[in-house]
């Protein structure tokens, strides 16, 4: 799956390579365009709930991230999750790279790592 799905920031040009292109946060992206994005699909419910995105980013020392990483994962099991996750599968499975799309600044401490996992648990399992 590594080289269907890869993660890139919205801020960075798209690329011929990305193929679809997902934006996955909850928020749009601060000063920039819809055009300039180049967003194919905006999957705001596969995010982290806003109560546990506040909870995280109440602590910037990285001692919640365990915790954050946990709690995650459980809300992608919710039915408030499961059909995103289920529709970012689809997109995946319908073959062509895809692109998940975010704006945070620190990509490998923020909720993608654990969307990319959850989703290869995902399609292992169907």
């Amino acid at each position: 799956m590594d080289d269907l799905v890869r993660v890139r920031r919205v801020y960075d040009p798209p690329e011929d390579g990305d193929g679809t292109r997902v934006l996955v946060d909850r928020l749009w992206p601060r000063g920039l365009s819809k055009e300039r994005a180049a967003i194919d699909v905006w999957l705001k419910d596969i995010t982290p709930s806003d109560e546990l995105r506040s909870w995280y980013h109440q602590d910037r020392s990285g001692a919640r991230h365990d915790t954050f990483v946990d709690r995650y994962r459980t809300e992608l099991d919710d039915p408030a999750h499961t059909e995103a996750v289920d529709r970012l599968a689809g997109i995946v499975r319908a073959g062509g790279p895809v692109t998940l799309i975010t704006a945070v600044k620190d990509v490998a401490d923020s909720h993608v790592p654990v969307l990319v996992d959850h989703l290869q648990h995902v399609m292992k399992r169907t």
